[in-house]
């Protein structure tokens, strides 16, 4: 699809980050095996069903949009899943490979807050007022998974990993 107006570059970002999500769901599971914290599982298998809702948001602005949700590949996305898998089989193990999860997590969570951040500012201009709450939805979670991870590596992770 060439992509020739403001609609045309929403619409392919909005595939970025369908495809995004389902890989990012498709990650959690290992990243929560390999977590050795308790609060950090626990925030990972929150996040796991938050991304569940995202995608179900995003199909909703893809069918207010008449489309059909698909995704286009991110090699963004991919490259910063890839680290986060080299992290969690090199790091031996312990709070080490807990902030190194956290670390790949929250490259995540960034990509996606300025992916979710760029797609507001489209949908107002282009008037798409529905698309509009469901993307902020995303983006609040974006964020609280964010600030959660902060704390987690604050208050737990980081000290014992520095020990």
């Amino acid at each position: 699809m060439a992509i020739k107006s403001l609609d045309d570059l929403f619409t392919h970002f909005l595939k970025d980050m369908y495809y995004a999500e389902k890989q990012v769901l498709r990650s959690l599971p290992g990243m929560i095996r390999k977590s050795e914290t308790k609060e950090l599982r626990q925030a990972l298998e929150d996040h796991r069903d938050e991304t569940e809702q995202q995608i179900e948001n995003l199909e909703k602005v893809f069918e207010q949009m008449g489309m059909r949700a698909r995704g286009v590949t991110c090699q963004a996305i991919d490259g910063i899943i890839e680290e986060a898998k080299e992290i969690m089989s090199e790091v031996e193990g312990g709070m080490t490979r807990d902030a190194g999860i956290i670390g790949a997590a929250q490259a995540v969570e960034h990509y996606e807050i300025t992916r979710y951040g760029t797609l507001i500012a489209w949908a107002e201009k282009l008037g798409k007022k529905d698309a509009i709450q469901l993307l902020k939805a995303n983006l609040a979670q974006e964020k609280a998974a964010d600030a959660k991870l902060t704390k987690i590596a604050e208050r737990v992770v980081n000290e014992t990993a520095a020990a």
